[in-house]
């Protein structure tokens, strides 16, 4: 009697034990739930920003942004793209962080700002970079080849459309072909208003779209390796610079008034469908546009649609 007793209660112990695992696994549930969701909560606001802006400015491409394995990243062509500390690498080479710049995802501003005369701290830093730049690692180019459909030299042969860019040639990306032919429809029309622009206009000297190849002086491709970035020479510079690299040292010191800039207009017109201008660089490239919609988005400025 005694033993069945025993083997009773042994039953009973084990059975409770089972409801209190259950109930503890129950109970877990929502506590793993809520860590998740501080996580998310806790997690930087820029990847984010950075990554849901990418998907609005490249719904075609990208299905959605969301929060998983610890960040933010995009889903394209079945293949999830991680944040990675401003990277953008697939799940496979996440751990390579450190072999890789960040992606520049920067403050713009839709008016010029203001040229201002450097400091002695900001001469002797930027005596330093002097006419090369900086060394840094290379950009990972998983997301953008990807995005661009363009992994090689000869896929971005094969990609690339050939336009008309006010009576010249221009090999472009087929993305932004139809953008640009309403860029220069609007820069024509302003043309025919404002003398300013429509000099510009006629001064245009060479022009340069796709060409694969890296960024001058770096490890990093170009955007115009994707066909997504246009440069527009004049005929003279008038005795003005143009492009940071091309003055040697004392760049910085160059003021707005020793700088060929396009017509207000000009500008404008390229970026209300999204291509920012290099003039607005630190290091400068007036003669420099490429189609970045996200960091028009990053910086709330409006933007104008083919639709």
């Amino acid at each position: 009697m005694a033993i069945g007793k025993l083997c009773k209660a042994a039953i009973i112990l084990a059975a409770a034990a089972r409801l209190f695992l259950l109930a503890d696994a129950v109970e877990a549930a929502p506590r793993r739930e809520r860590r998740a969701n501080a996580a998310r909560s806790a997690a930087p606001e820029r990847p984010e920003r950075v990554m849901k802006a990418l998907a609005q400015a490249y719904p075609h491409r990208i299905a959605r942004a969301e929060f998983r394995s610890g960040d933010w990243a995009v889903l394209m062509d079945d293949t999830w793209f991680f944040f990675a500390e401003g990277r953008l690498l697939p799940e496979e080479h996440k751990d390579s962080v450190s072999d890789y710049s960040p992606i520049q995802f920067y403050n713009y501003s839709r008016d010029l700002p203001p040229w201002t005369e450097p400091t002695p701290e900001q001469i002797e830093r930027f005596s330093g970079i002097g006419g090369a730049r900086p060394a840094r690692s290379p950009r990972a180019n998983y997301f953008y080849d990807t995005l661009f459909r363009t992994g090689s030299r000869a896929e971005a042969d094969e990609l690339m459309e050939k336009i008309d860019f006010f009576g010249k040639e221009l090999v472009v990306h087929p993305d932004i072909a139809a953008i640009l032919s309403i860029v220069t429809g609007n820069i024509t029309a302003a043309g025919a208003e404002d003398p300013q622009v429509q000099a510009w206009i006629d001064g245009i000297g060479r022009i340069y779209g796709w060409n694969w190849r890296n960024i001058a002086d770096s490890q990093s491709r170009s955007y115009h390796s994707y066909g997504m970035a246009i440069d527009i020479l004049p005929v003279s510079l008038e005795g003005r610079h143009i492009y940071w690299l091309w003055t040697g040292d004392g760049w910085w010191n160059i003021p707005y008034e020793r700088r060929f800039h396009p017509p207000d207009a000009v500008v404008k017109a390229f970026e209300s469908y999204g291509f920012v201008w290099g003039g607005k660089w630190l290091l400068f490239d007036a003669m420099h546009f490429e189609y970045r919609p996200e960091v028009f988005i990053l910086n709330e400025l409006e933007l104008l649609t083919l639709h």
